[in-house]
This record gives C-alpha cells, structure tokens and sequence, in this order.
C-alpha cells in the first residue's frame, strides 16, 4: 500500500538539510544527512481523530481565521489550533483539531470548514473542546489530490477508507557516511501548500489575506491552482458543491472578498468577479502585473496588492501596488511602493499594515494612495499575514502570532504573543 501511495504522490522534494566535512582528505571525509521517513495512518483511522484534543504548541503557524472570541489557527499540514481571545492579552490555547493536510479554514456559526489535503471537512464546533467532524467531501480539492484514483471519465473512483494510507507525520533520520563528490539526493513526499480569506461581516468570521477560502452570503467561494469554485451553505452542516469556474492558466495565489466583489490574487494580474447574484460570480474586471505571487485587499475605490520575488510564483518584484477599482471594469494604477519581500496586508479605515517577510510590520496612514505615510515600522519578526480589525492587528510570524493594539497609531502597542513550543 505504501509503495502504491508513492506511486500517486507526484510531489517530492530533496531533503538533503546538511552535508559537513571533517578533515582535508576527501576519502576520509564524513557527510552528513537529515531525511525524513512519512509515516501513515488508514483515511478511516485519520477521519477518527479529527476532533477535539489537548491543546498543542506552535510549531509552523499558517493561516488564521478569527470568529468572535476565538482564534483558530492552522498548523501548516496537521491541524487547527483553537485559542480563547476573550482577553487578547493572554489568550487562552483550548484545544487542538488533528488534520493531516490542513492549509485552509473558514467558520460560520457553529461550523468550521477545512480542507485535509483534497477533502472538504465540515466541523461542529458548537463546544471549541468537544469539536466533531459532520461531513467529509471526498477529493473536493483534485489539485491537492495525494490518494484517490480516477475512472476513464475522469471522475473518483469508490472509496475503501480503510484501503487509503495517509501520510500523518514524519520520522527525523540522520546518517552519516563518507564523503560522495556527487550529491546525493534522498526524497520524502512533500504536502502541496494552499491559503482562509477574509470574510464580510456578520455571522461568518474574518479570515487573513493570504487566502483560497471566503464566505459570502450563505456561500463559500474557494480557488485552486486556475478556478474559482462555489458551495452553497445555506444549510452550513451540509455544504453543497454548485460549479467551477476557470480563471485562467495563471497560478491562482489568494480571493478577498469586498462587498458584492471578489478580488483574485494570481501570479500574473488581478482578477474582480460580482456576485451580487449570490452563488454566481461572474468576472467583471482584470489588471495585469508583472510575474509574481500578489495577495489582495480592497476598500470602496482602491485594491492594495503586495508582489513579492522568491517564491515559486518567479519574478524579482517586491512591491505594493494600489490600483483605483473606482470602475472595476477598468482598474488602472495609481502608484508603487517598494518593499523588501512583502507577503499578506491588512487595512482598516486609512491605516495600512503590511507583512513585509524577515522585515516585519509596516503601519502606514493611508489616507493619500498616492503619499503613504510610514507610522511605525515593527522589527524583529518574519511576518507572514494579518487581520486588522477592531483596532487589533492579529500578526501571524514564523516565531508564532502577536496581537498589537493601535487604538492609538502614534502608539501601537503589543498585547501579546503565543510563541512557538519549546525546542521548535
């Protein structure tokens, strides 16, 4: 089974972390390497520990959702860590939800949406400590598909849960030998990366930038690698798929949605889709940018995108792009600011933060699209996306997730951070 499961993951990637060499002497030099062994579990086995367990320390924090006075934040690839913020200066860490290939989540109500690698979950998480799955959607994601098998029409095959080994965790191995000119390559299997969006006030949460899920209207629009696709959630126990949709040939980074609007981030342009007819986006507007992976956030007039250089979206650009959506049949820009290598923004009335990577926050007063004014720089963090709501920036970083208050802008203060468990 194990062999069978290699077979379908097409994704690897070297693993080779360290190679030292002792003494001048080739043939009496040592290598050193670290490679990691998957461990499995059956789907049936995983699909049963998806609920409520202790809680767990940060170990690499991904996306970010807040929903009342909770916070649940993905641990990339395993899980959901809930946090009780009814006091943002010690939030409380609850529970932790066990989900191999969770990258995306979203809640409405008492539910929770999340994707476990190309599977929909829907959770109840009426009691944030006895949290439940209600629905699983077989390989509702195919770009992110690691296990199932497709017939000659191209639909899934019948599933047998207990026939479907999963990849759970990983098993550090180091081995030492003598040293080989040629470079020597040892593979693990590699779990694609996704983004929860942002969502518009009401009985649904709000979710960061760096986003592929959203909800809207009793709705809940998520992006692949090139479509944007539509679940009716009018009874949100029971999502339903209703269409895809295909954008492009462009990768497809983040959607943001802004009242009746949905803005979509890709590697090469911006793309604005209405669904004033909730359930129906249809595309209005577009705005080309250079090759670059873009988040995007959006007000009345103007949409805010971050470019960055580094990633496998290729493109040496670092920079934000405000661009007027005044028509968002027209979108043009309106001006470009530099940055270091910015990933996920935020904005709230006039002030702007953006997570500009190993730079930290920026906080700017953007009152003047084309005069940003800098307020405060906020070193000493490798950022990576943020909700600004409520005067409460809630910063997710490598080192873990701070929370600012900038009640005051001329005094933006920490009120606290959930670090990463000792020894990460």
């Amino acid at each position: 089974m194990k062999r069978h499961l290699l077979s379908v993951l097409q994704l690897t990637i070297t693993v080779m972390l360290v190679a030292s060499l002792s003494g001048c002497d080739k043939e009496k030099a040592l290598q050193t390497y670290t490679w990691y062994e998957p461990n499995f579990k059956t789907l049936t086995e995983v699909r049963a520990d998806m609920k409520s367990g202790p809680a767990q320390g940060l170990k690499r924090p991904g996306k970010i959702y807040i929903f009342g006075n909770y916070i649940f934040l993905n641990e990339l690839d395993e899980g959901i860590h809930i946090f009780d913020n009814t006091q943002p200066s010690s939030p409380k860490n609850l529970a932790f939800i066990p989900i191999p290939g969770n990258v995306d989540l979203a809640v409405t109500g008492n539910v929770l949406y999340a994707d476990s690698y190309s599977d929909l979950v829907t959770f109840d998480i009426t009691d944030p400590k006895a949290v439940k799955p209600l629905k699983f959607m077989n390989n509702a994601f195919p770009h992110r598909n690691m296990y199932y098998q497709y017939n000659n029409s191209g639909g899934t095959r019948p599933v047998n849960t207990d026939s479907i080994q999963v990849v759970v965790s990983f098993t550090r191995h180091d081995t030492t030998m003598a040293y080989n000119p040629r470079p020597i390559g040892i593979y693990m299997d590699a779990m694609l990366y996704s983004s929860a969006a942002s969502a518009t006030p009401g009985k649904s949460g709000q979710g960061g930038s760096m986003a592929r899920f959203t909800l809207m209207n009793n709705y809940m629009y998520t992006v692949s690698t090139s479509s944007l696709s539509t679940w009716n959630i009018s009874n949100p126990k029971d999502p339903q798929f209703v269409n895809t949709s295909v954008i492009g040939n462009q990768f497809i980074e983040t959607i943001y949605p802004f009242k009746d609007k949905l803005f979509i981030g890709s590697t090469q342009g911006m793309f604005i889709y209405d669904v004033s007819t909730p359930g129906n986006p249809v595309k209005q507007g577009s705005f080309t940018h250079v090759r670059s992976c873009d988040p995007v956030v959006a007000d009345d007039t103007k949409a805010w995108v971050t470019l960055r250089s580094g990633t496998a979206c290729g493109g040496n650009t670092n920079q934000l792009e405000v661009v007027d959506i005044t028509d968002v049949t027209k979108p043009f820009l309106i001006k470009q600011y530099s940055m270091t290598n910015p990933f996920g923004l935020g904005k709230e009335g006039n002030t702007l933060f953006i997570c500009d990577g190993k730079d930290g926050v920026k906080v700017y007063d953007a009152a003047d699209a084309n005069n940003l004014k800098l307020i405060k720089k906020i070193d000493g963090m490798d950022t990576y996306d943020v909700i600004a709501s409520n005067s409460r920036a809630l910063v997710v970083a490598k080192d873990g997730l701070y929370q600012f208050d900038y009640s005051n802008v001329n005094n933006i203060r920490l009120l606290s951070k959930i670090g990463l468990a000792s020894g990460k």
